[in-house]
């Protein structure tokens, strides 16, 4: 797996406002169109109900041959089979992920400064997501990240970074520069009026931005 690609667009879920089928319809024409990798984030799902979903969200992840990562639990990853996790401050110490899954699983952290990051990438994380670099509609909690800090995140961390939060097809342009792999978005794509179109449309943007070709 050539991980920069994988993390080119990377479409984290958001299922506020749809009911299951029409939730489970946009995602698969978000990976028909053209998404790299799918983040199934749930914040409020029993254990058995984030699996059953977490199941049905695979199978179309692996009808079109695209990683899948579960948001913060690890048992959710290992009970669906899926390729990650991505986790943050309050979830379990990456060592500890890390030895859970094993060698072969993708470990997402989220970071803030460069120190966290740094101390991620030592610990064993895959990838760092940063952010939230513009304001978000998500329920989701965020805190704002400066396009400065990302750029100094880039800078000083050997493995790959992808920019999250609110990001919209017009702001990409602005984050030309900053050394990431990709982008993380929600509601850009998860509320589009037209997901077949939107998506082409943020790869275009990302090509001229990003560098892991």
């Amino acid at each position: 797996m050539n991980l920069k690609k994988t993390l080119k667009l990377y479409l984290v879920t958001d299922r506020q406002g749809l009911c299951d089928e029409d939730f489970l319809n946009r995602v698969g024409l978000a990976c028909k169109s053209g998404v790299t990798l799918v983040q199934l984030r749930e914040k409020e799902l029993s254990s058995r109900d984030y699996f059953n979903l977490a199941v049905k969200v695979k199978l179309i992840t692996d009808k079109y041959d695209i990683s899948l990562i579960i948001d913060d639990r690890v048992d959710i990853c290992l009970a669906v089979g899926a390729d990650g996790v991505h986790v943050g401050d309050s979830d379990l110490p990456i060592n500890v992920v890390r030895k859970l899954l094993g060698p072969n699983k993708i470990i997402g952290v989220s970071a803030k400064s460069v120190q966290s990051a740094q101390e991620a990438a030592k610990q064993g994380a895959d990838y760092i997501g940063v952010g939230a670099i513009y304001p978000t509609q998500t329920k989701v909690v965020t805190q704002h990240t400066s396009i400065k800090t990302l750029r100094e995140i880039s800078q000083n961390v050997s493995i790959p970074v992808i920019a999250i939060g609110g990001i919209k097809e017009a702001k990409i342009r602005h984050l030309a520069e900053t050394g990431i792999v990709g982008v993380a978005v929600v509601s850009e794509i998860m509320q589009a009026i037209n997901i077949a179109q939107k998506v082409p449309n943020l790869l275009k943007e990302l090509h001229k931005v990003v560098t892991n070709e």
